[in-house]
């Protein structure tokens, strides 16, 4: 979901995201995406608590590039629904919308976070309770609910998604903002607060529709920039962090313990560029500073696989690529920021 419009919108085949966007409703069970199909005659796997919202994003993307709202009102447009009412009830591990108004996911021994790492039984960065992106991409599939409903003449829902995402906007500034560090926690669970200084928050600047407002935005870009930002994406931990592993190498348990734990991640310059975008506004300098950003994925292109991006790089220079050498959503992010320049 998040390779989506990168890799079909972007390159104008909006037919392949059509057919991808229809395909994935009919798996849908209890309000929840697959995040894994296993080989055949094996049951799909639902351990995911962001694909599902992530699918809300794609949606939105593909209307934003067709404009085909027939295809959705008849397809999608239930299904969503009936997401946002599973998720309302509760779904799979433990997964609900709490009092507040924001998204709880998880029980011991799951990860359910794109952070995914787990040897055996041992979850490395399990992000159980709130996680900031989690709510980030629920308010904005709250928000691309209320605004199909307007479109159909749904007005009676329109009204529930526009008050669930107003809670939750509510909810999210008074819970999430770290003012000593003047950015975004991480994960808030019982009262408790992650301060790690992870790239998650980048996507509460980033998405089309934020809770945050222009001020706390660009203070959230400024902390992600200081010390996540690299040349080739975004430090999955901030280098001041005494949990952080700054290479990528190793037994699979040494490799797996740094897989979040500092190493670069190429699709998050995706989100980072967006937030820039939005913080700086949408002119020829902030171009020229977006050419910059991206600048050092040129040279990566006949680094590791010829014309791809690789899924992970180490967190210090010469960040050398590491895991898979073309990955799809890497690709894919560097391919939607760089065509979906936003008019000046």
């Amino acid at each position: 979901m998040i390779a989506l419009s990168g890799l079909t919108l972007a390159t104008n085949r909006p037919e392949i995201a059509k057919n991808i966007l229809l395909e994935f409703s009919r798996h849908l069970s209890q309000g929840m995406l697959p995040n894994r199909f296993p080989d055949v005659g094996e049951e799909a796997e639902y351990n995911t608590v962001d694909a599902t919202l992530w699918y809300f994003e794609a949606i939105r993307a593909y209307l934003d590039k067709t404009g085909d709202y027939d295809f959705v009102r008849h397809n999608l447009y239930s299904k969503l629904a009936d997401i946002i009412y599973w998720h309302l009830r509760g779904t799979r591990y433990k997964i609900h919308v709490d009092t507040d108004g924001l998204l709880y996911a998880g029980e011991p021994g799951v990860q359910l976070t794109w952070m995914d790492a787990k040897i055996g039984d041992l979850v490395i960065t399990p992000r159980t309770g709130k996680p900031v992106e989690i709510q980030a991409l629920w308010y904005n599939a709250l928000k691309t609910m209320a605004d199909l409903a307007a479109r159909f003449g749904d007005d009676k829902d329109k009204a529930k998604y526009e008050s669930m995402a107003d809670l939750a906007k509510l909810s999210f500034n008074a819970v999430f903002w770290n003012d000593t560090e003047r950015c975004l926690y991480d994960v808030v669970e019982n009262g408790n607060r992650d301060a790690s200084i992870r790239p998650n928050q980048v996507l509460a600047a980033s998405l089309p529709h934020s809770m945050l407002d222009d001020e706390r935005a660009g203070f959230v870009l400024e902390k992600v920039t200081s010390e996540l930002l690299t040349p080739v994406g975004l430090r999955s931990l901030s280098p001041n962090d005494p949990k952080y592993c700054p290479v990528y190498e190793g037994s699979p348990f040494e490799r797996d313990s740094a897989y979040h734990q500092g190493t670069v991640w190429a699709w998050m310059i995706g989100p980072y560029v967006d937030a820039y975008r939005r913080v700086y506004g949408s002119d020829k300098t902030t171009e020229r500073r977006v050419t910059e950003i991206l600048s050092g994925f040129n040279e990566h292109l006949s680094q590791a696989g010829l014309g791809q991006i690789s899924e992970i790089f180490d967190a210090e220079p010469p960040h050398k690529p590491r895991g898979c050498f073309a990955q799809a959503w890497s690709v894919a992010e560097v391919l939607r920021v760089l065509v979906h320049k936003p008019a000046h």
